[in-house]
């Protein structure tokens, strides 16, 4: 196993990059294709990159041993996968899917490798519990975000 030396910067702020990437692709077409309004997407997007600026900057600040970027990271590239397994379930393009199999999914693989290389695994030893943790991140925040963004955007009553 390789000496431990910290990740590069372009793995833990490559994380950012990816997820504008990705993003730029959801902002562009997720209200059209789910009949959300424009403010609400942009509000989740906006809430959702917050969430990843924490996870790239505490993976810069700690050579990327941070759990909170290594799940992030986990969760990233599943969020690839789930881009790609909605489109093939609805048979047509769905938001996020152009960029899952270009940047997502290869930005994921990459980074693992680079961490793999600096002697800071991805996981914690158990796969399993890291596909898990990773699914868990994304879930919850992806709907922690789009929640809040609901609620900001919501009429009166």
């Amino acid at each position: 196993m390789p000496a431990e030396s910290a990740v590069p910067a372009t793995v833990t702020w490559g994380l950012l990059a990816a997820w504008m990437l990705n993003d730029a692709e959801e902002l562009a077409t997720m209200a059209r294709f789910s009949r959300v309004p424009q403010r609400r997407v942009n509000i989740a997007i906006g809430l959702m990159g917050c969430v990843v600026v924490a996870a790239s900057a505490a993976g810069a600040r700690t050579g990327g041993r941070s759990r909170f970027f290594r799940t992030a990271v986990t969760g990233f590239g599943l969020h690839g996968v789930t881009h790609l397994a909605s489109a093939a379930a609805l048979g047509r393009y769905t938001p996020g899917v152009a960029t899952a199999p270009t940047v997502v999914i290869p930005y994921a693989l990459w980074a693992a490798r680079r961490m793999r290389a600096a002697g800071v695994p991805l996981t914690n030893g158990d796969a399993r519990a890291s596909v898990l943790h990773g699914l868990g991140l994304a879930a919850v925040t992806t709907a922690a975000v789009h929640a809040v963004a609901w609620l900001a955007t919501r009429r009166a009553a």
